[in-house]
């Protein structure tokens, strides 16, 4: 049976809050489901890496579910990522994400919040 520090490395230990407008979180998931094999390969990621992102990204529709729907778009969701997951996050940011995106605005608002995480 695994220790308790082996289980929190294989969660992806620390965590970070990314807080999103769902709308932004939405065309991140949509992008992140775009990802061709060839793709993935080039960012160094299994289909369970990018599952594992996504997991993250969908979980913020339980938050969601609780917010008006004709305020939803602008609401900001919190995601919390372990750290591993936020440098895969910048890694798609910055290679596959301007690809993507139909929103430039999209792709400042996504770098300025991986910035300040550690």
């Amino acid at each position: 049976m695994p220790g308790a520090i082996t289980s929190w490395r294989e969660r992806g230990g620390r965590r970070a809050r990314l807080a999103l407008p769902f709308d932004d979180i939405m065309e991140i998931a949509l992008a992140l489901l775009s990802l061709s094999p060839a793709e993935l390969e080039t960012l160094g990621w299994s289909f369970k890496d990018r599952k594992c992102l996504l997991d993250h990204f969908l979980a913020s529709g339980r938050q969601a579910q609780r917010t008006d729907p004709a305020a939803l778009g602008g609401t900001q969701l919190d995601l919390r990522l372990p750290l591993r997951d936020v440098r895969r996050l910048r890694a798609f940011v910055h290679r596959e994400l301007p690809k993507a995106a139909s929103n430039a605005a999209l792709l400042d608002r996504l770098g300025k919040a991986l910035d300040v995480l550690p």
